[in-house]
């Protein structure tokens, strides 16, 4: 339910008035969402701790910032004024006071509604008729986030009370990819998803993985002419949830290059989790400030080569088996838009951390089946 740039960029970036007018979205977001691990069993002291493990962990310092409530975090009914309200028995503090305690550790707050008249679980009110005064309800308690579950026309009137609400809010839309929102979204939010909600599981990332790949306007080698400031949401890590191995997580990290938002229980992830997590070296492709997506450039019996362009003429590159079988994968130059096979590159691996110096004309790796090799590539 609800975003990393990468596929190697799997995160698009394109022209949004909207993120253009509220200065956010210009790079893709990093932080942990409540709805693949707990559903709607979130409390208070649940999220506390998770913002708590957050700092501690190390990861906010990588860059992961957001805390984000999904559904079922208010009441069925709103107050007499017609405010949402937080439900009392989870949330005893309130909104306001929670977001003051996020924001003490150097963290943001994010949330979930819907634009209908009830949120997916049924459990609370959609805003509906209430954009206005829920924007401003948002912003008077010091969201900095909000993901909603869209229809365009609820989305044109929650553009506008955000834009109005007197706070930056970071709008993230989700109608799951049904009506094609790359030819219509941005100039509507931040960010958009584009695909069904993930499963934890290898059938279910690579489908995802595949669907964000296919956007609706035709990716070229002139990487340099596409701008920035849409963030196309292939959905949330599953990584630490437990459905797939090591190397099928490593993969789907490696592909998300960050998938905005964690969805396991980073208070108690293992140390193998927290290594995934945590490659700095990755989460920089995700955070690079060219904001260029990253696409399948070549696919032969389930091997394939996903690459995006970085700043500084670099490229980032993924070698990936789909296969059932060990096999290697390679990237020809000519495959990931370098003009000539006799271009003399410098080969980092982000898995490894280690370099390769001077390697002309391609770059191969043997994999196991479902692993990954993720490169960043300056050409000298």
């Amino acid at each position: 339910m609800t975003l990393i740039i990468i596929g190697v960029l799997l995160l698009v970036a394109l022209t949004s008035t909207v993120a253009a007018n509220n200065g956010l979205g210009q790079t893709p977001l990093m932080g942990w969402n409540s709805w693949n691990h707990f559903y709607c069993k979130i409390n208070e002291n649940l999220i506390r701790e998770t913002a708590d493990a957050m700092v501690s962990s190390g990861l906010a310092k990588l860059g992961y910032q957001y805390i984000n409530l999904d559904d079922c975090w208010g009441e069925m009914n709103r107050d007499s004024e017609g405010n949402l309200v937080a439900k009392t028995s989870n949330f005893p503090s309130g909104i306001k006071a929670f977001a003051d305690y996020v924001h003490s550790k150097g963290l943001k707050l994010g949330i979930y509604t819907d634009a209908g008249i009830l949120t997916c679980s049924k459990t609370m009110p959609g805003s509906l008729g209430h954009e206005d005064q829920d924007a401003k309800t948002f912003a008077s308690w010091g969201v900095d986030y909000q993901s909603m579950i869209t229809a365009i026309t609820v989305e044109q009137a929650q553009r506008r009370a955000l834009l109005n609400s007197g706070r930056p809010i970071f709008f993230s839309l989700c109608e799951w990819g049904v009506e094609d929102p790359a030819t219509w979204v941005r100039s509507l939010g931040n960010s958009w998803r584009r695909t069904r909600d993930i499963k934890d599981n290898w059938m279910s990332m690579t489908k995802l993985a595949d669907t964000n790949d296919i956007v609706c306007w035709t990716w070229r080698m002139e990487w340099q002419q596409i701008s920035l400031f849409l963030v196309s949401d292939p959905d949330m890590l599953e990584v630490g949830n437990g459905g797939m191995s090591t190397e099928e997580y490593r993969a789907h990290f490696s592909i998300w290059a960050l998938a905005k938002l964690i969805g396991c229980d980073i208070r108690a992830m293992d140390n193998t989790t927290k290594e995934l997590l945590s490659n700095s070296e990755v989460t920089a492709v995700n955070q690079d400030q060219l904001g260029v997506q990253g696409k399948k450039v070549k696919s032969n019996n389930d091997l394939e080569v996903w690459a995006g362009p970085l700043s500084g003429g670099r490229l980032a590159v993924v070698l990936w088996n789909r296969s059932s079988s060990n096999a290697t994968v390679t990237a020809d130059w000519s495959d990931i838009g370098l003009k000539q096979n006799n271009t003399l590159v410098d080969v980092r691996d982000l898995w490894e951390h280690t370099n390769q110096s001077m390697v002309l004309g391609q770059n191969s790796a043997p994999l196991d089946s479902h692993a990954c090799k993720m490169y960043v590539l300056s050409p000298k």
